[in-house]
């Protein structure tokens, strides 16, 4: 009987998720080929959000991977780059080098990073940025409910790797969708977000 249930209930749900239409069509395809693989990952779309059209301010408190306390007030009037990962997340290891290079190269216009790591502890998480170089922070979302919220009307915290760009305003400038693919163009938005209002 439970085993009846369960297929009632599954086939809902992708029934449901089937009539989704839209920009998350690709997310519905991933659910239903039930590939465990742990993440949902975008297509590598850049939204860019003209100033006039840019929301509300990220605002956010979480702790960080060596335990420290970091807000969004930390960063009130600098352009901060935001990138959501966890350790197993294929696309997250692949963009890993593109981010802390892009960081390295931005960093001397005022630009900043922040890693938000939605599953890892402290040691997993700590593993990784050894492994590939992360000299940025990230903060520990895996046990934070009000950190997950914080992000919810910018990103799902599913939906990894997301990157988000957020303007000296703490508005969200512009957002990859899946891995950031090369070295060009995270480096050009930042670039364009700094200049603003210079």
């Amino acid at each position: 009987m439970r085993r009846i249930l369960a297929s009632v209930v599954a086939g809902a749900l992708a029934l449901t998720l089937a009539a989704c239409s839209g920009g998350n069509d690709d997310l519905v395809k991933q659910y239903q080929s039930g590939t465990g693989k742990g993440y949902i990952s975008g297509d590598g779309r850049v939204q860019e959000i003209p100033v006039d059209q840019r929301g509300g301010t990220v605002e956010f408190t979480g702790t960080a991977i060596d335990g420290s306390t970091i807000t969004s007030a930390d960063y009130a009037g600098k352009v901060l780059v935001l990138n959501f990962w966890y350790a197993d997340c294929a696309p997250c290891r692949v963009e890993a080098p593109i981010l802390e290079r892009t960081f390295q190269q931005t960093k001397p216009d005022g630009a900043e990073f922040l890693g938000v790591n939605i599953y890892d502890g402290p040691e997993r998480a700590t593993s990784f940025e050894e492994k590939y170089g992360i000299s940025y922070p990230s903060l520990l979302a895996v046990s934070d409910a009000d950190l997950k919220l914080a992000f919810a009307e910018w990103t799902s915290v599913q939906a990894t790797p997301t990157t988000l760009v957020v303007d000296r305003q703490g508005r969200v400038a512009a957002r990859f969708v899946g891995q950031v693919q090369d070295d060009t163009s995270l480096p050009t938005i930042v670039a364009d977000v700094l200049a603003e209002g210079s």
